[in-house]
């Protein structure tokens, strides 16, 4: 996908649009947002996506089914496995980056967060590159930052994937100090 999941941000670009109660559900689990993630450059059926998470089939059915009910998930062309069953491989649609869950009520925990932190714990936090920054804005300052941002952002988002480039992912994290 573009995009791989909710991302809360503070104003409208034209591109992005709210989320419907659906598309906000199915955007609301962790183990959903990692399906997009690994089905963002290669469509993968149900018995790849749940051996690369390590889950129950059954489990992520469930899942993959919710995504495709929503579009985030679209069904390729059915192909036979190694034992001739039948195989529908999955590829994200890109469609969980134009969403905006703005106005909604956060989930007891952050599936973006969950995701992360899940996908971190897959690589090794040796493998993680991070940083952190206090800043002091104004009110119209953070509007400008968070607008660049994201700016940055979708125009990485749009750009065609290199078939040769190597797979990132990004998580970005924002909160007042206390």
């Amino acid at each position: 996908m573009s995009g791989d999941g909710p991302v809360k941000r503070p104003g409208r670009d034209g591109i992005r649009r709210p989320a419907t109660d659906a598309e906000a559900r199915a955007l609301a689990s962790a183990v959903r947002l990692r399906v997009l993630r690994l089905c963002l450059d290669e469509a993968l059926t149900n018995r790849e996506i749940a051996s690369r998470l390590d889950r129950n089939p059954a489990s992520v059915l469930h899942h993959v089914r919710t995504l495709v009910d929503a579009g985030f998930l679209a069904p390729e062309q059915e192909r036979r496995g190694s034992r001739g069953a039948r195989e529908v491989p999955y590829r994200a649609t890109g469609k969980s980056w134009l969403m905006d869950l703005d106005g909604r009520p956060a989930p007891a925990r952050d599936p973006l967060l969950a995701a992360f932190l899940d996908e971190v714990a897959g690589v090794g936090e040796d493998q993680l590159s991070s940083t952190r920054l206090g800043l002091r804005l104004s009110v119209a300052e953070l509007a400008e930052f968070r607008d660049r941002l994201y700016g940055l952002l979708d125009e990485f988002a749009r750009r065609p994937a290199d078939p040769a480039g190597e797979k990132w992912s990004v998580y970005l994290g924002m909160h007042p100090d206390g």
